[in-house]
């Protein structure tokens, strides 16, 4: 084997940045695994204690450093901790950025949680949501389209949608769930118990937090509610009903608990992986 002279070796350092290469500083960088902080920033405002969501701490910790170093979050709250002062914060730093509304909620999306590890940390385990498509005459995004399709795959039948996403203000029964992305109403129409138990099923064995809904718990006819969890589109409302269904509850106003099929909990990008 012909080892590198030491000239050869300098020039390659030289010339390495103007070709492209990761200099040593950018690949000494820390990462944030943008799955887990999307998913402590849905489970953390909603418990009652300060458990810290497993597998989260170390990526919630670096955005909290920036948040804190930019003067958007008390250096108390810098804890690994996704709570309620870190959203605020979080969403003080989309409104710098130029973000309103749902695209300034508080809950990490891509662009900018790479904005704000810029020089300071990478991003990894990235989710996207992705384009808005038609479903059964509904808008949906299409991580959610892939979901639903792998469900009815699961379940062996379609399933046919009586509201889809993006629908701020259409339904006014839905407390701003359907605002944002990743939340679906699913007819149950000619299904039986047994069927209205399985579709339940699959969907949450595909990453949905789904409910099967009846009139008695709302101004609502039989149906099934179901949200994507950590889709980064999701409202405020909709953030709060993943989370409570990671903390076995039925993501309903009285935070009652979980009443549907017992499922382990994974997310769509965590069930693509097994």
């Amino acid at each position: 084997m012909k080892l590198p002279t030491y000239a050869a070796l300098a020039v390659a350092a030289l010339l390495g940045p103007l070709l492209g290469a990761p200099s040593a500083s950018a690949a000494a960088l820390p990462a944030v695994n943008m799955e887990a902080t999307v998913k402590a920033a849905q489970i953390d405002p909603r418990r009652a204690d300060n458990t810290l969501t497993p597998g989260a701490k170390s990526s919630v910790l670096l955005v909290e450093q920036a948040l804190r170093d930019r003067g958007l979050l008390d250096a108390q709250w810098v804890d690994g901790y996704f709570g309620t002062s870190t959203i605020a914060a979080y969403a003080r730093y989309q409104q710098s950025l130029g973000y309103t509304g749902l695209d300034a909620n508080g809950f990490p999306g891509r662009s900018s949680l790479t904005q704000l590890g810029n020089n300071r940390f990478t991003v990894t385990a990235i989710i996207q949501p992705g384009a808005r498509v038609s479903l059964d005459g509904f808008v949906v995004n299409t991580r959610t389209k892939n979901m639903l399709v792998e469900a009815e795959r699961l379940l062996g039948r379609d399933l046919v949608l009586e509201q889809g996403s993006y629908n701020p203000g259409g339904d006014p029964t839905s407390a701003g769930t359907h605002d944002g992305g990743g939340a679906v109403d699913i007819s149950v129409g000619g299904m039986t118990t047994a069927v209205r138990t399985a579709a339940v099923t699959a969907l949450r064995r595909v990453g949905f937090a789904a409910w099967l809904r009846s009139p008695a718990q709302g101004d609502w006819p039989w149906h099934i509610h179901a949200v994507a969890i950590s889709d980064t589109d999701l409202s405020g409302q909709a953030q709060h009903q993943a989370g409570d269904y990671y903390l076995g509850l039925n993501g309903l106003a009285n935070r009652g608990p979980d009443d549907g099929p017992k499922v382990e909990i994974r997310t769509w990008e965590e069930y693509q992986r097994l």
